[in-house]
């Protein structure tokens, strides 16, 4: 341990001159890092102090995602705490309370870890900077990141720059033993918009390394923003002879199949007959992978919506209603999740099934999820117009009433909240769930309470 110790301190004085000279990487990182070095030199106070820089610095940082990215300064935070004993067993409590109140949120089936992509790139980030012992470790952590986001700049970024180390040890004794990490860096790092150029370094980077995954991946992503479809679905193909599993690839293959739909449905708006059939194979090949996508990855979220969309696009109704229900019926969304799924299904059941009960019955569940979005926006909108809809043509039930009410209530309009539950009442004389409602409507101006 003292020789590891030594290691990390030799490296202490660049971290803090990163902190005040490069403003491009995660001072949250940098001082949790610090951090560490002091808890390991049994300067836990001084940890302290700079873990709690860490927690000022995540709202300039992060100022939109708080929470989540305080995640990691709160479990170290309650690891400082801990090896401080009873001196501080209120404030352990505390962050481990914060720790498990976001796991809860997000999913996750045990109170205090969670595996979010970030987190492994931000432990690959402190890897790195420990020194080579540590790079094939930080090498690791950025994959892991990259099998939940391989488009994610960052971590293609830390992989790229993490190979490149790894081979640099071997330099001396290998000088070409470097070309194919420098190619990934190059591929990376290089501005994607000088197309020239770009096309070049892609060129020989698939001469020299024409069967690496993350080389082929490179060339996929510069030739879709090229718009050159047929050879990025060229080198997906290989790609997914390599890895044959891999949900991104099938996901990516799925779309290039759609773009050429698109395209062809275009250029073939006035002689549809001529193209019809190879429109139908582009469009059952885009659904085919977009199945083997869900087959690999089969909680895959956002990956099961992209399927339903794609059923209700070919009518295939009942494959829509089975994939939302097995989504459904599901426990591992995060609420924000839950409310897109919700709303998406109630579009679905409104547009598709022309269904307005069951529409409402979607839309109230997501409007019900504590979660500002634009979907949450919308459902309140084409709420009100289904409801408002019903009770013109004289359809409306008391649970309608009640929905417009607390629909009405969100938008703190009381009296017309009110006049909505006493319709409700109206229609079920004897319900004592809309008395007390309209009670507690009524009472809340006179005792002072905002809607």
């Amino acid at each position: 341990m003292g020789k590891y110790n030594q290691g990390i301190q030799s490296r202490y004085i660049k971290v803090l001159q990163q902190l005040e000279f490069l403003n491009h990487i995660s001072k949250v990182q940098n001082y949790n890092l610090v951090a560490y070095v002091k808890f390991l030199n049994n300067k836990k106070e001084e940890a302290l102090e700079n873990l709690q820089k860490a927690e000022e610095a995540v709202p300039l940082e992060y100022p939109g995602d708080v929470e989540k990215r305080s995640l990691v300064t709160w479990g170290n935070c309650a690891w400082v705490h801990y090896h401080m004993a009873k001196l501080t067993e209120s404030l352990l409590q505390a962050y481990l309370k914060k720790v498990e109140s976001i796991c809860k949120q997000l999913g996750s089936e045990s109170p205090y870890k969670l595996e979010l992509p970030w987190i492994y790139c931000d432990k690959g980030w402190t890897l790195l900077k420990f020194g080579a012992r540590y790079y094939e470790k930080a090498k690791e952590s950025f994959e892991k990141a990259l099998e939940k986001e391989p488009e994610n700049p960052e971590f293609n970024s830390g992989y790229a720059i993490t190979v490149y180390h790894l081979e640099d040890d071997n330099f001396a004794k290998n000088p070409s033993g470097k070309e194919s990490s420098l190619e990934l860096l190059k591929l990376n790092l290089q501005e994607i918009d000088k197309m020239e150029e770009g096309e070049k370094w892609i060129k020989e980077a698939l001469q020299k390394h024409p069967n690496i995954p993350h080389v082929l991946r490179y060339a996929v992503k510069f030739y879709r923003k090229k718009r050159d479809v047929e050879t990025s679905l060229q080198y997906l193909k290989k790609a997914l002879s390599l890895t044959p599993n891999s949900a991104f690839l099938h996901h990516q293959i799925g779309l290039c199949y759609r773009a050429q739909y698109l395209v062809m449905k275009q250029e073939s708006r006035f002689d549809k007959c001529q193209a019809k059939d190879k429109m139908e194979e582009l469009k059952r090949l885009c659904i085919f992978h977009f199945e083997k996508k869900v087959e690999c990855k089969p909680n895959f979220f956002y990956a099961n919506l992209d399927l339903a969309k794609r059923y209700a696009e070919e009518g295939q109704l009942q494959k829509v209603d089975e994939t939302y229900q097995k989504l459904l019926t599901g426990n591992n969304q995060t609420p924000p999740e839950k409310q897109q799924l919700n709303f998406k299904y109630g579009r679905f059941q409104a547009s598709h099934r022309h269904s307005p009960s069951e529409a409402i019955k979607h839309f109230l569940a997501a409007l019900k999820i504590d979660f500002d979005s634009s979907e949450r926006d919308k459902c309140q909108c084409i709420l009100k117009r289904l409801l408002e809809n019903k009770i013109r043509k004289g359809e409306a039930n008391a649970e309608d009433f009640t929905i417009l009410g607390f629909i009405h209530q969100l938008n703190g309009e009381m009296e017309q909240a009110v006049e909505a539950y006493e319709e409700a009442l109206n229609i079920d004389p004897w319900n004592e769930e809309y008395s007390n409602a309209i009670l507690k409507l009524n009472l809340m101006p006179k005792l002072g309470i905002s809607p």
